[in-house]
């Protein structure tokens, strides 16, 4: 599992970067979540990299 913290706003973002960070399941900023490590989830996480903070767990 790893832990992701939405730490940068998505407004002015691409269309498709806000779309990861919604099928992250993040909404708000500061907002903590945990989602399992997959090759999917990595996808997604390194497409956002700069808006979300990630710990492994």
């Amino acid at each position: 599992m790893m832990n992701v913290t939405l730490f940068r706003s998505m407004n002015g973002r691409h269309k498709s970067h806000q779309a990861c960070v919604r099928g992250l399941g993040l909404r708000r900023l500061n907002q903590k979540i945990s989602v399992e490590d997959t090759p999917a989830t990595r996808g997604m996480l390194d497409k956002v990299s700069y808006l979300v903070k990630v710990e492994e767990s």
